[in-house]
């Protein structure tokens, strides 16, 4: 029995992680067609109908091309930060709070943390691995700002934390019944909303690929099957923030189409973003975490803080 349970969650996390594959290549077609119509053009429409086998298409190319690597890389962790990167971006997919057959823990908070602080030293070694200096110069600045915006999600985090009083997301559903918290907490869900754009290196904060002045940032070096995973790593974790975002503000999670609608909603609104607003200058990304971001955070976690004493 003990063996077969085991088959069963091994099973359910592999078609977890087909189901966000799958999910992240959609994604990246949505991104390319919403760009598209933004500038006034049609985006990929060639392949499928309306471009749908796109996606498809680019992974094949990326994986089947040659892989190339600087002489003077380090080759080995070179090679395999990207590797680690996805890989990371993939198990924080297994805190999804199914009801059903699954892995399901009370510190998925906690969990989720250190998985996103790990995520850090794979864009440093990328970076550094590399032995190139604008790859240096992407990893440092992508280091820097998902350092500083982590300390301020981590905040934001803590005041939901606190409204619920549990690490583990089933509650968030609980205890969302009648009011969303967003409706409570609309200045700090935007806060956010905005942190896990530059934790997830999406424009305007997208220093670490700043064109401009790094060419394309940490990963300028990698081609074909190491460029791919990185990218995929990224939009999984766009795809995963915004699961987040609904599971804090906006209902929880419940196995219902709306769910995967408010999901697909505030995916489409990372896009949104980056079609509409220019790069923001670098000292300022740095001044908005430090002495904005901080300190409202701090702030709204001391008033609901009060909230649940006056309770008790």
């Amino acid at each position: 029995m003990m063996n077969m349970d085991l088959l069963l969650i091994i099973l359910g996390i592999v078609i977890m992680i087909v189901g966000v594959l799958i999910g992240v290549a959609f994604l990246t077609l949505l991104e390319r067609k919403v760009l598209g119509y933004i500038q006034i053009r049609k985006g990929p429409n060639k392949l499928g109908i309306m471009g749908i086998l796109q996606p498809f298409s680019d992974a094949i190319k990326l994986f089947t091309k040659e892989q190339i690597y600087p002489k003077y890389s380090n080759y080995m962790i070179y090679y395999f930060s990207p590797v680690v990167s996805f890989v990371l971006s993939l198990i924080i997919w297994t805190l999804i709070p199914y009801y059903f057959n699954f892995i399901s823990f009370n510190l998925g908070i906690l969990f989720f943390l250190c998985c996103t602080s790990m995520g850090v030293y794979t864009v440093m070694i990328a970076g550094w691995s590399s032995n190139s200096n604008y790859a240096l110069l992407g990893g440092l600045r992508a280091v820097a700002q998902t350092i500083s915006y982590e300390v301020s999600l981590a905040l934001i985090m803590m005041s939901s934390i606190i409204m619920i009083m549990s690490f583990d997301m089933k509650k968030f559903l609980d205890y969302q019944e009648l009011i969303w918290f967003i409706f409570l907490m609309m200045p700090l869900s935007l806060c956010w909303l905005s942190s896990s754009l530059a934790e997830t290196n999406r424009t305007p904060f997208d220093f670490a690929e700043g064109e401009s002045e790094l060419v394309s940032g940490f990963n300028i070096e990698y081609s074909s099957g190491g460029f791919a995973l990185i990218f995929l790593a990224e939009y999984s974790s766009i795809l995963f923030m915004s699961m987040l975002f609904v599971l804090f503000y906006m209902g929880g999670f419940n196995l219902s189409i709306f769910f995967y609608l408010k999901l697909v909603f505030i995916s489409f609104m990372f896009i949104w973003v980056r079609g509409t607003l220019p790069r923001y200058r670098y000292d300022k990304l740095m001044y908005l975490a430090w002495k904005s971001y901080l300190p409202i955070s701090l702030n709204f976690m001391m008033l609901f803080i009060g909230f649940k004493i006056m309770l008790i």
